[in-house]
């Protein structure tokens, strides 16, 4: 089988590195790839933004199979342009990855889809935010929640008790031509779960948990994410089948209905709070650096299950198994990410860090013409650990991200570290080491009576249906 993975970050490496390990291995091809995944695949010098050339390598190539792994081309169109030129897409179409496009169309489509989630308000206007903020956090000692509503990198959400700064980035991204969408703050742990769809079928893989906070401990500004872990095993038993029964099969029978049908990852952002799961979000793609431990835990074939879906067929393929190890990435960022990210310097350590046990994944890295290795980006890499236990795969990860020599780089600490202590001594307590993190926003604890019933959005009469 010959496969095209269009982008160039961690994600994709993530992809490409699992796609390699399948028996027999693929053909592999990127655009444009970074170089890591110069290493186990060729890459082409198409940019992620010129689709034009994209359909047309995947033609000259005459590729079985085209992964689209960023969102930007999806919502540009990338996964339409391909089928229209007769090819095998794993990607949803720009009008069903609107679900990430536009956190205000997801929120309709969970409404009309009975899918439980954050109330919400869309603004449209600076004279509405005073309004807004009150409908939806009517109690002043919880954080306000403010997202753009267009795509941002993982980095458009402020969660603060600051009514001010609230207020602030909400202006900013009004005043700029976006809208905003204000919810109320969801209390309970965040997870995310992959979920692959057919147009029709949907198949979970493993829970992860990811870490937004640029520090320690969930300090410092919010990011694309710092690290991540699975599995989760505070998390409730058939969590995965709870959220396919309730929020991935509505929302996609809902996309179907409509004439939008979702073929690709459905990534469905959570809440575990004290009335059930919620929704945080929607994104229309793998997520970044969840990717990397849940692929890592794959134990089963990677490319039929993306190719069957592609298809429009996931029931020619057997669910996915896992392996029973654990696994932890840990993101090194340049210096001065996420608000003055520093790219030029040169990397090593890589060797070093693989010497250990880790794998390293390629995020943000560039070869200049002399063939050194250097930062091109705010997250550089993603060092992944795996273990018997969470514990020692975050031992392995922080022991790889040391490793790793890149002048002012940072990276976090405490990656799974509530959990893995957790689960040492009470498997099943929850973790809170990423409860109430900045990648989101939910719901007040008490704003509703606890219930079976789905939050749906507060009606918002100033704004466009």
């Amino acid at each position: 089988m010959k496969i095209l993975v269009i982008g160039s970050g961690g994600r994709e490496h993530a992809i490409i590195r699992r796609l390699a390990a399948d028996r027999p291995a693929p053909e592999l091809h990127a655009a444009p790839g970074n170089p890591g995944i110069a290493e186990l695949a060729t890459c082409h010098d198409v940019s992620v933004s010129d689709l034009d050339a994209q359909v047309s390598l995947a033609l000259e190539l005459a590729a079985d199979l085209v992964v689209v792994g960023p969102e930007a081309p999806l919502v540009a169109g990338s996964a339409d342009r391909l089928r229209a030129a007769g090819l095998t897409v794993f990607g949803p179409s720009a009008a069903a990855a609107q679900l990430e496009g536009s956190k205000s169309w997801a929120k309709e489509i969970m409404a009309a889809a009975r899918v439980p989630t954050a109330a919400s308000v869309t603004v449209t206007a600076i004279e509405e935010l005073g309004a807004g903020l009150d409908r939806v956090n009517p109690l002043s000692d919880v954080p306000f929640v403010v997202k753009a509503d267009g795509l941002a990198a993982g980095k458009g959400v402020v969660v603060t008790p600051d009514r001010d700064a609230a207020v602030t980035h909400a202006e900013a991204v009004l005043t700029a031509g976006g809208t905003v969408v204000l919810e109320e703050f969801l209390d309970g742990p965040e997870v995310s779960l992959f979920c692959v769809s057919d147009g029709t079928r949907v198949v979970p893989l493993a829970p992860a948990q990811d870490f937004k906070r640029a520090l320690d401990d969930d300090e410092g500004p919010n990011t694309g994410g710092m690290g991540a872990y699975s599995p989760l095993p505070w998390a409730p038993e058939g969590l995965a089948d709870e959220v396919v029964r309730t929020v991935a099969q509505p929302t996609i029978d809902e996309m179907a209905s409509r004439g939008t049908p979702f073929v690709g990852v459905l990534y469905c952002g959570l809440a575990l709070t004290s009335r059930g799961v919620r929704v945080v979000e929607f994104n229309a793609r793998f997520g970044d650096p969840e990717t990397q431990v849940v692929l890592e835990r794959l134990a089963s074939p990677f490319a039929p299950l993306l190719l069957a879906a592609a298809r429009g067929d996931l029931s020619t393929v057997p669910a996915p198994t896992w392996h029973d190890s654990a696994a932890v990435t840990v993101v090194v960022a340049c210096a001065g990410y996420p608000a003055a990210a520093r790219t030029g310097d040169v990397i090593a350590g890589i060797d070093a860090a693989e010497m250990l046990g880790t794998h390293v994944i390629h995020a943000g890295t560039v070869r200049d013409e002399h063939g050194a290795l250097l930062s091109a980006g705010g997250r550089v890499l993603s060092v992944v650990g795996a273990g018997e236990d969470l514990e020692a795969a975050r031992v392995l990860a922080l022991a790889g991200a040391e490793a790793i020599a890149l002048e002012g780089c940072q990276h976090r600490h405490d990656i799974a570290r509530t959990a893995a202590r957790d689960a040492q001594s009470d498997p099943g307590a929850p973790s809170t080491s990423n409860t109430q993190s900045a990648s989101s926003a939910g719901s007040t604890p008490g704003a509703h009576p606890a219930s079976d019933a789905p939050s749906t959005p507060i009606p918002d009469e100033g704004a466009p249906a």
